[in-house]
């Protein structure tokens, strides 16, 4: 019997066995390589919001890594670009832009504060990409239908607002002087208080405020000492809020000074000192997870957060992290039921109902994009430099 290649030349059985393994490919050579999906992050990494941005970037990398470790959405492994603004609200247009118009992200997560979530509105809107916002301004979702492309994870000013006001209504209190930030976290939280005060009866006798950059906040509440005030309430983020609180306690001011949210973090604890001790704030419930009752529907996702953020970063996670948790376990479940489309995501994000979030248990709708209730939120108080639930 003569051998095939005494028959046929060496070069043509090659060429032959190289088309037979390309047939067989289809069947047994290597998966088909899956296309990621991109989700991307603009947040404030850097600058005067750092505070809250940077618990936010290490949240959305940890859950990325183990979702991917579990296959990632639907067998695509997942892609995340987190971009810094800097708090910038210039910074945070450009970088949506960036991540829209050259990563071709599905979905864009952030910004940490009012003013960068405020600022890219726009063009997310005109560009059609589904976002989460992290922060606290109603505007950010209102009106929807100037918002059809906008969501966000943050309990909204008018709930802390009118958790405050019940708040000291029930203290028999009457007259109130506030104080803000003067940005839009500060402004939007102002307009929120002063639709609750007037809903609970309560008289705004001072209305002040402050510069983000100030660095002594004495002349303003000079004029709260000097007045009838009950109580101050003041609207701010760190580093202002820990400075109005220790020129506060310098000024050995009597009445009872309340925060809100903005100071839901432990840069404000470390900034303020002893000077926190004694202060009112309403909160997520993520600062005291471990003094809720177990009844809470919250409270074994907000343990196990806790335990694996402290695992990884060695430090207590704060409700800025929190946010950031919402909003990519939000947008993970929006893309698993729609896929790489934009404006599926969009409207799955809109059905969203009973979701258990560490911000809330979210239950979005075609008129609320932020879908959390006042019952989101919980009273704390300052007890030797930790946070305490407290008990009205």
């Amino acid at each position: 019997m003569r051998s095939w290649s005494r028959i046929f030349p060496v070069w043509i059985v090659a060429v032959a066995l190289a088309f037979f393994i390309a047939g067989c490919g289809g069947q047994s050579g290597a998966p088909e390589k899956v296309e990621p999906y991109k989700i991307g992050a603009v947040i404030e990494v850097s600058g005067p919001a750092a505070s809250l941005g940077v618990p936010q970037k290490n949240t959305l990398e940890m859950l990325a890594a183990d979702l991917n470790a579990r296959g990632g959405i639907n067998g695509h492994p997942v892609q995340l670009i987190i971009l810094d603004n800097k708090t910038n609200e210039t910074e945070a247009v450009l970088a949506a832009k960036r991540l829209i118009d050259q990563d071709k992200v599905l979905v864009i997560l952030g910004g940490s504060t009012s003013g960068t979530s405020l600022a890219m509105v726009d063009t997310v809107q005109k560009s059609r990409v589904p976002m989460i916002s992290l922060a606290a301004s109603a505007k950010i979702v209102e009106p929807v239908a100037d918002r059809h492309w906008v969501f966000k994870t943050a309990q909204s000013d008018i709930l802390v607002a009118n958790k405050i006001a019940a708040y000291l209504k029930s203290k028999g209190i009457t007259d109130v002087a506030f104080m803000s930030m003067n940005n839009a976290f500060g402004d939007s939280g102002r307009g929120s208080f002063m639709t609750a005060a007037a809903a609970h009866g309560l008289k705004v006798v001072v209305d002040e405020r402050f510069e983000v950059d100030d660095k002594d906040m004495t002349m303003q509440l000079t004029k709260v000492k000097g007045s009838s005030a009950q109580a101050l309430v003041v609207w701010a983020i760190p580093p202002s809020a820990s400075i109005v609180t220790k020129n506060f306690r310098d000024l050995k001011m009597a009445i009872p000074l309340i925060h809100t949210h903005g100071v839901g973090n432990q840069t404000f604890l470390d900034l303020a000192g002893g000077a926190a001790d004694g202060i009112i704030a309403p909160m997520g419930k993520l600062l005291v997870a471990e003094q809720l009752p177990d009844t809470d529907p919250q409270k074994a996702l907000l343990l196990e957060y806790l335990q694996a953020y402290q695992a990884k970063y060695g430090e207590r996670p704060s409700t800025f992290g929190g946010h950031g948790w919402d909003a990519f376990q939000l947008a993970v479940k929006a893309i698993e039921t729609a896929g790489a489309d934009r404006a599926a995501i969009r409207d799955a994000l809109e059905n969203i109902t009973g979701f258990v979030g560490i911000s809330g248990v979210f239950n979005m709708s075609a008129q609320d994009h932020n879908g959390l209730g006042e019952d989101s939120m919980v009273l704390v108080e300052v007890t030797d430099g930790k946070w305490s639930l407290l008990n009205p």
